[in-house]
């Protein structure tokens, strides 16, 4: 009982806004005080600021940033606009990938976003790269959204892939425009198949 009792309480304050929680509890205090942002414009110009000026029309909407993020990474052999993927990142995101090895053990990789360019940059500079869309499922709360993306990997725009997955990132709106949070991502392979309804 106690640890149910403990993982409602730890599940509230992940969804908590403000008014639960009343009395002794001083969760609610410091949500505000960080709500209350004295400048909140400032903060989104000091965001915006930190990272390569983004394209208007990769981040006006979800269509477009999903649109952009992958034709980032997607070029012949070299460098890739590492300037156009980092204006779509919040600077602190996150790229995840879920892997299971030649034992058939479950694991993962992470990188921040200077840590995803350096590991791939040899990579892209010797092999052309190409990543694109099949099926997008958005759903959007506000000013959150998640899409589950399923993707097919090639090394020409019309080749055939050698890999498909799917990507589900998390997107987040300023008010202004709309910035990938974090990227996650497994393939396809035996026992793990792309489903029907994502293109597979």
């Amino acid at each position: 009982m106690r640890a149910l009792i403990a993982t409602v309480l730890a599940l509230a304050c992940f969804g908590y806004s403000g008014a639960a929680l009343a009395g002794s509890d001083k969760t609610g205090e410091a949500l505000s005080k960080v709500e209350e942002q004295p400048d909140p414009a400032a903060g989104i110009a000091a965001l915006e600021a930190s990272v390569p000026r983004a394209r208007e029309e990769d981040v006006r909407s979800i269509d477009a940033i999903m649109v952009a993020i992958y034709a980032a990474i997607s070029e012949p052999a070299g460098p890739r606009d590492w300037d156009r993927f980092r204006s779509l990142m919040l600077p602190k995101g996150r790229l995840t990938q879920s892997i299971v090895d030649a034992q058939g053990r479950n694991t993962m990789q992470q990188w921040s976003v200077d840590e995803f360019i350096a590991d791939t940059t040899p990579f892209f500079a010797q092999q052309p790269f190409y990543e694109k869309a099949l099926v997008n499922k958005v759903q959007r709360f506000g000013n959150v959204a998640q899409v589950f993306t399923s993707y097919a990997s090639s090394s020409a725009p019309d080749a055939k892939p050698f890999q498909r997955g799917i990507n589900s990132m998390q997107l987040v709106y300023d008010g202004k425009r709309w910035w990938v949070v974090s990227i996650l991502w497994d393939i396809d392979r035996a026992g793990n198949a792309l489903p029907k309804a994502m293109g597979g």
